[in-house]
């Protein structure tokens, strides 16, 4: 029997009832934080902190974009805890997870708005959009390593292009938790573009890889 009729028939023997394994969920997600402390010293390491950073408003700044990367992240490594077992992508909503970029979208459009336009291209592009385009894809190699070694190691997804989105996913909301400590463009428009852009390609990259990495 080859590979992809088992998947098939395992993705079918479980569409009733998801499998349950309680212990392959803590192991993804202790591989996962595992993920983001190696993302956030790579990201130290490499980068550094902001030196305003003890500025009122620079760190008010540095949680809203915890908060956007948080929780991307936080959804995707859910709904990744649900796809990596057989049967499991009937409860995942990847509309939920997106979530967090109409958000910040809308936020970014009021933030446009509220400006004269001769400001909006610097509220876009900031003084650090080369660096975040590639610095966030690149920490996030990490933890989607990581990531990918745990779903193969103690998951059984059946959808694996979906798997794979997730796991790019998370590894891009991770990395950018990381880039962001050091990232001094605050603008919610720069945010949204750079910030959301980024992890967008890190969960295109999880998808067209997903299938050969998370094959089983």
């Amino acid at each position: 029997m080859k590979t992809d009729e088992l998947i098939g028939l395992l993705g079918a023997s479980f569409a009733s009832e998801p499998a349950k394994s309680p212990d392959m969920l803590r192991r993804i997600a202790l591989w996962a934080a595992a993920g983001a402390a190696g993302a956030l010293c790579l990201a130290l390491l490499a980068l550094g902190v902001r030196p305003d950073l003890g500025e009122g408003r620079a760190l008010t700044s540095l949680l809203a974009k915890l908060a956007f990367a948080l929780a991307v992240g936080g959804l995707a490594l859910r709904y990744l805890g649900r796809i990596a077992r057989p049967g499991g992508e009937r409860r995942v909503h990847l509309g939920i997870a997106a979530l967090p970029f109409a958000a910040v979208m809308v936020l970014a459009a009021l933030s446009l708005a509220s400006a004269p336009p001769a400001h909006w291209g610097t509220m876009l592009t900031g003084h650090m959009w080369l660096e975040c385009l590639v610095s966030i894809p690149a920490i996030a190699v990490v933890p989607f390593a990581t990531l990918t070694w745990a779903v193969r190691k103690f998951g059984a997804p059946t959808d694996l292009v979906r798997a794979g989105a997730l796991v790019g996913l998370a590894s891009g909301g991770v990395s950018a938790t990381g880039y962001a400590i050091h990232c001094m463009d605050d603008t919610v428009p720069f945010v949204a573009v750079w910030y959301g852009g980024t992890i967008a390609l890190c969960t295109l990259a999880g998808a067209l890889l997903g299938p050969r990495l998370l094959r089983w």
